[in-house]
């Protein structure tokens, strides 16, 4: 209700201002979300509340952790950060567009840099599980991407519960070619060697994650369903945004450069984590984002193989009711599944 009475002032706005505000304001969101119903899930190794967390991207620097805690998510992604600052792409690099539910946004991985979004992260209070996502800088050529993700891997490994490798932001030039099958298996190689050596300096288990893009082939996906399994990967992050414009054509605003996410890209995402699963057959859990606006959007996410489902841009179109909303689907998906099997 709160939410409802705010969005219009809020989508008056330009749409990166808006962001910044309604971050600065979600505490108080917190203190009026309806506590979503216990739900506990083990996913990667890692006791979540709950299997809906909030996607990467909204809160980029871990400047707001305890306030979008507050709002029931059974976990948090944070980021996208880089192992240096940079200011990410010119503005305005953010756009909605109402009459799809959707948003396009081309920030470009903009990032106070590892150092200090650890310094940020250090301040939460939060016992909720934290992600964070990470991807390399704009001037790192792909030749030496490894590097900017070890970097932030090991600044975050005593800091975060699960770190996800971005390999499939639309916004960062050249970014997606660490997708292919040599690309992504020798980055994968690397840090898996990493991750065992953090392991042991920290005596602790950081999980790693996977954030794939939604405009693959079946090729590519079963290329990276192979890469993940040799490496050791705990879990994989479908969908990231969508350079596809189909579902906004014809809307102002809809041939912005950018990623497309929200309402028209659920489809896709949903064939994404269907395609993954068949081909992962459970060994490796699956997180589903993409359009997801309701119960039964995050509950369809399930039923197509995801283990947890994350949210974002239907939290700038419904508001914080959304999280306890896809909370009950999906514990009523897991019941029907448990009745179902006896």
């Amino acid at each position: 209700m709160l939410y409802a009475l705010a969005r219009p002032l809020l989508f008056a706005l330009d749409p990166e201002a808006a962001h910044h505000l309604a971050l600065r304001f979600s505490g108080l969101a917190g203190l009026f979300a309806a506590t979503p119903p216990a739900s506990p899930v083990r996913v990667m190794g890692l006791d979540f509340q709950n299997p809906v967390g909030l996607a990467a991207g909204l809160d980029k620097h871990a400047e707001h952790v305890d306030a979008l805690a507050s709002l029931g998510f059974g976990f948090l992604e944070l980021g996208g950060v880089t192992p240096r600052p940079q200011p990410g792409n010119p503005k305005p690099r953010l756009f909605r567009i109402p009459e799809a539910q959707a948003i396009i946004n081309r920030y470009g991985l903009n990032s106070v840099g590892v150092d200090a979004f650890v310094e940020n992260l250090k301040k939460r209070k939060t016992k909720t599980v934290i992600g964070v996502n990470v991807g390399k800088n704009k001037d790192t050529p792909n030749e030496k991407a490894a590097e900017d993700y070890e970097i932030c891997l090991e600044k975050l490994y005593p800091h975060a519960d699960y770190v996800t490798l971005n390999v499939s932001s639309p916004n960062t030039a050249g970014l997606r070619d660490l997708q292919s099958a040599q690309a992504l298996s020798a980055l994968l190689a690397r840090i898996k060697v990493r991750r065992e050596k953090l392991r042991e300096q920290h005596g602790r288990h950081v999980a790693l994650a996977l954030k794939i893009a939604p405009d693959l082939d079946h090729a590519a996906i079963h290329d990276i369903a192979e890469a993940a399994r040799r490496a050791g990967i705990d879990g994989i992050v479908a969908t990231n945004t969508t350079t596809d414009r189909k579902g906004v054509a014809g809307y102002p605003q809809a041939e912005e450069p950018g990623g497309l996410s929200g309402a028209p890209l659920r489809q896709r995402a949903t064939d994404i984590v269907g395609a993954l699963s068949r081909e992962l057959k459970g060994e490796i859990p699956i997180i589903g984002v993409g359009g997801i606006l309701s119960g039964a959007d995050a509950a369809e996410k399930l039923d197509a193989g995801a283990a947890l489902v994350q949210i974002y841009s239907g939290l700038i179109y419904r508001g914080p009711e959304l999280v306890s909303e896809c909370v009950s689907a999906c514990l009523a998906k897991s019941r029907t599944a448990s009745s179902a099997s006896r």
